[in-house]
């Protein structure tokens, strides 16, 4: 099922010579992380704003859930799905649990019900609630106002997540600690996230699929593992360095590899490695041991099975592997 629909979507800014986005057609599907992946001025986040109306487009559709969105009121929309911007956006006279209270506030939940919900948010990202919600945002780092501002967007329990760039103004460091946290929270929640980024490797590490766009155009929509291995077009093909297959064993994730484990499967004393690994250390593992597949594990439970030729036809490294 289709979370989100683009049916031919066009925007044109009044005297812009061109289309900032130009008849874009795309089905999102529940509970996958898209990473939207492109050069600056190629149309990302104006596309992902139309996404909750904050710009309307000129032509075509847009389906949330089947409902074209055009029929819901702009503010029954937004109470649905959650927003992150780069700088976090937090009100600076609110504390971290005020910040995270505004949409339940706007959606009339109880007092008790608010302040559980706050405690609950600020625990999954990671900020225990008794040292950090009574913070202001100024007295907290760029990460942890990064992670209020995604407790904040879950507070209602969108079923859509939009994210411009959230990471674009932390240091490396710390961009890579909420990335770990954006995979576990996805793995744990399920959510329907467009994530707009000009990062390959934050996008090869966090997508389940990429959508690639130029000039307004998506030219490609497809797995991470495709989008390396059968590029649409040079463009894409340079975008992702195609070329640099060793380096991108380090950032693809095992799962895009994998073949689902079938029913009853054993592990016959294989070596085991988690989905979230990299298919760098997947290939460090079969050389070392000799194993002809390893195991791939979920919470300690077998959910794949990774080969060497699985590694090969990603990477493209038949020769040499």
């Amino acid at each position: 099922m289709s979370a989100i629909r683009f049916d031919l979507v066009s925007l044109r800014f009044p005297g812009a010579a061109r289309p900032a986005v130009d008849r874009c057609s795309c089905e999102i599907e529940a509970g996958k992380l898209v990473v939207i992946l492109g050069h600056s001025g190629c149309g990302k986040t104006t596309l992902l704003k139309m996404v909750n109306r904050l710009y309307e487009p000129t032509e075509g559709t847009i389906y949330l859930d089947g409902q074209e969105i055009r029929k819901l009121k702009a503010t029954t929309l937004r109470q649905q799905i959650g927003y992150v911007i780069q700088q976090s956006g937090l009100f600076p006279h609110m504390t971290a649990a005020q910040n995270v209270a505004v949409v339940p506030k706007l959606l009339g939940w109880s007092r008790p019900r608010i302040q559980t919900r706050i405690d609950e948010l600020l625990e999954l990202v990671q900020l225990p609630p008794n040292e950090y919600r009574h913070r202001y945002p100024a007295q907290l780092s760029g990460g942890q106002q990064q992670r209020v501002g995604l407790a904040r967007a879950l507070a209602g329990d969108p079923k859509v997540m939009l994210m411009d760039e959230p990471f674009g103004a932390i240091d490396a460091i710390t961009r890579a600690s909420l990335q770990d946290e954006i995979l576990r929270l996805q793995r744990q929640l399920k959510k329907t996230i467009l994530f707009v980024s000009h990062d390959v490797e934050e996008a090869l590490r966090l997508a389940d699929r990429l959508m690639i766009m130029q000039h307004g155009q998506i030219i490609q929509y497809d797995t991470p593992f495709n989008v390396l291995t059968k590029p649409a077009s040079e463009f894409v093909h340079n975008l992702v360095g195609a070329d640099d297959m060793v380096r991108q064993l380090s950032l693809l994730r095992v799962e895009t590899a994998m073949t689902q484990a079938p029913t009853g499967y054993s592990q016959n004393g294989e070596p085991t490695i988690d989905r979230d690994d990299s298919l760098r250390h997947a290939l460090s593992i079969i050389l070392k041991t000799g194993a002809r597949k390893l195991t791939v594990l979920e919470n300690g439970s077998a959910v794949g099975v990774l080969t060497l030729e699985h590694i090969r036809d990603s990477a493209s490294l038949a020769a040499s592997a």
